[in-house]
């Protein structure tokens, strides 16, 4: 009998411990297994995000920082542990519900409006995400072609939506949840970002809603360094369809990637964008962070800089902003109704820009909340005088015009035009007088091609206009560059030149070419019309005895710890003209003039440039426009005038005579070359009458 007790004392012990045993594997499993070692006995999920990687900076050709990346804060939502929480639809809604209160616009991408009557908006997204959204409907069992209000419906009753909220809040939840569901859908989607660079308050506001799921991630923004530029650096944004259809298969972009859209940040997208990181987080149901790696570490863009200096092109800016208003307030002598102006200055040995600005502008940094303002303020801030202005160059035409007429064996640097004031030779059909014999009665007698362009007469370009044939005078425009591209990486217009061609495409109704018509465009006239960015590329091929380089905004690519030089701008020769010496002798001379005073005249730019100490070769120059209206002002120049270095265009709509607008130059050269202050401004420029 005790043997008997004995042995079923011990059965119950080992049945006792199997059950002991089992429930011991079942609880390691539960807690060390199946959570990978989380103590809270809770599931763990495991997510990737996708990681922005910085972008390039953009800096001056000094190493001024021009565009850098501000740290900031995204907020994204970590579907996992959102959608297996209790309550996923209040949550939401107590997310909708504060950024509507606070008015913060967050990311969202399902493709139906968000107010009634609902419609779809497929056609505001790339293929990429119209397909994500055909792939959702499957998984839903919905058919391709059901409506946009039925839809919402069907959602709403799957989403088990309450009633009792209204159908825009109803759907702008149905919205957050299709982006969670999408990631079930397309598992290459990384977690969505739910508001983007969110602002401290509105980050405070929402993280203290204690939605689960919602994750703060550090990230950049661009930010600009300065006022000055806005026309030409440029924004970045998310891109658009037809972006995503030119990115689409570079495997350094995904569809929610910030490209460059305008200026230089879009020139130089390819260096200045960072490739984008994978990092895979385990995180528990409640959010906690378990463990993080990166599958793909994030790449930063290169840092561009550029050839502008911006110490320039505050100088150049300034000057515009300082010219125009005393142009509008009589401080001048005309050109009360001046609108607006432009510069560009270019280093003559490479090509490359080193002021390119535009009056009036605007503040980038900004530019989407003002847009609205900007879009209605008067003379166009927007507008990018110095690339799509397309102007008549009065005067500054007139070097073209004795090189082409000395090579074409025409005149020579020695040939005598005597101005009579009145050119009526086609009388009386047409008719034009110099500004000297209109405004005075006297002439400027005996002239030669470089007393010619000192007092920039016009008596002696219509003379030579109507001795030299359109063949010679195009031809050696086309070669310096007028009416042609100058390679400039930016958008540009490239007007045209003033010949048979370009009438009988203008004015079909009236193409027939006339004499009339070539020797008006020897002074810059009839159908010339150049951009500022024409204008100083040609300036720098008159300086340059005949080379024209590509227009260029680059210097030098560097890594993004600036260690490695990537890529380096080099020159390049976009057409050559070759120009005999006396040619050479009589612009050159000429221009010298314009800025000095001799025993007879004073050259049209003098008043600004006298005592000046560093010697300038310039040409002023004054176009009809509306003949109610105040002419245009074109100024060019370059200095050294013996060693060329840099090359200056101003233009200014309306701006009366040319050499109003010296000063501008002067400011540019005063640092440039670091001299002081010199001289006043003098008007005596010609102009048809």
């Amino acid at each position: 009998m005790e043997r008997i007790t004995r042995f079923r004392a011990k059965i119950l012990i080992l049945a006792v411990a199997a059950v002991i045993l089992f429930f011991a594997f079942k609880l390691y499993d539960l807690q060390m297994i199946q959570t990978g070692g989380n103590k809270d006995n809770t599931s763990t999920f495991t997510t990737r995000t996708r990681v922005k990687a910085a972008r390039g900076d953009i800096l001056d050709t000094n190493g001024n920082p021009l565009t850098v990346n501000r740290a900031s804060y995204d907020l994204v939502i970590n579907h996992y542990v959102l959608l297996t929480a209790s309550g996923t639809n209040d949550y939401l809604y107590q997310l909708v519900m504060r950024c509507q209160e606070q008015n913060i616009e967050y990311n969202e991408n399902f493709p139906v409006s968000m107010e009634r009557p609902f419609v779809y908006t497929l056609d505001e997204y790339n293929s990429a995400w119209q397909g994500y959204f055909q792939t959702y409907l499957g998984e839903k069992e919905l058919d391709s072609d059901i409506t946009a209000p039925l839809l919402v419906k069907r959602l709403r009753e799957r989403y088990k939506i309450p009633a009792t909220w209204p159908e825009e809040i109803a759907r702008k939840v149905i919205g957050l949840r299709y982006e969670m569901d999408l990631r079930g859908c397309v598992g290459s989607l990384s977690n969505h970002v739910f508001l983007s660079d969110v602002s401290d308050e509105n980050l405070a506001s929402l993280v203290e809603l204690n939605v689960p799921g919602l994750m703060v991630e550090k990230t950049t923004v661009r930010e600009y360094n300065t006022k000055y530029a806005a026309h030409i650096l440029g924004f970045v944004g998310k891109m658009n369809a037809q972006q995503w259809e030119q990115y689409k298969d570079n495997p350094d972009y995904s569809m929610d990637s910030e490209i460059g859209q305008s200026g230089l940040e879009a020139a130089f997208e390819e260096y200045l964008h960072g490739v984008d990181g994978i990092r895979e987080d385990t995180v528990t149901v409640s959010g906690e962070l378990v463990s993080s790696r990166y599958i793909v570490e994030p790449k930063a863009g290169a840092n561009v800089e550029v050839s502008i200096d911006v110490n320039l092109q505050r100088a150049a800016e300034e000057g515009m902003e300082r010219v125009v208003y005393q142009l509008r307030n009589g401080e001048l002598r005309d050109g009360q109704d001046a609108e607006g102006c432009a510069v560009v200055a270019m280093n003559v040995k490479t090509g490359q820009v080193l002021v390119c600005g535009s009056y009036p502008t605007y503040d980038l940094s900004t530019y989407f909340e003002n847009y609205e303002e900007i879009l209605e303020a008067e003379y166009d801030p927007l507008y990018n005088r110095a690339l799509q202005g397309e102007y008549p160059p009065g005067s500054t035409y007139k070097m073209s015009m004795v090189i082409a007429g000395i090579d074409s064996g025409v005149i020579n640097s020695g040939t005598v035009i005597v101005d009579k004031g009145v050119y009526s030779k086609y009388a009386p059909g047409f008719v034009v007088k110099c500004l000297r014999y209109t405004s005075y009665g006297r002439t400027h007698e005996d002239l030669t091609a470089a007393t010619a362009l000192q007092v920039s007469c016009n008596y002696f370009f219509y003379d030579l206009g109507d001795r030299i044939s359109i063949t010679a005078m195009d031809k050696t425009a086309k070669a310096l560059g007028l009416g042609e591209p100058t390679g400039i990486e930016l958008p540009e217009n490239t007007g045209h030149r003033a010949n048979p061609e370009t009438k009988a495409e203008l004015y079909p109704e009236e193409p027939k070419w006339y004499q009339a018509d070539k020797i008006t465009a020897a002074i810059g006239q009839s159908d010339n019309r150049f951009t500022p960015m024409q204008l100083c590329s040609y300036v720098t091929a008159l300086a340059n005895r005949g080379t024209r380089y590509k227009a260029t905004f680059l210097n030098r690519v560097v890594s993004s710890d600036y260690r490695q030089l990537l890529k380096e701008s080099k020159k390049e020769v976009l057409s050559t003209l070759e120009i005999s010496d006396d040619a050479y002798l009589a612009y050159t001379t000429g221009m010298k003039l314009v800025t000095q005073k001799t025993e007879d005249w004073s050259g049209t730019a003098y008043g600004t440039f006298k005592n000046y100490p560093v010697s300038v070769a310039a040409k002023t120059g004054t176009a009809q426009g509306n003949r109610n209206s105040s002419d245009h002002g074109a100024f060019v120049c370059y200095a050294p005038a013996d060693d060329p270095q840099i090359a200056i265009a101003i233009y200014g709509e309306k701006a009366g005579h040319g050499s109003q607008l010296a000063t501008i130059a002067r400011d540019i050269l005063d640092i440039y070359f670091e001299v002081g202050e010199a001289g006043d401004v003098i008007t005596n420029e010609n102009k048809v009458s």
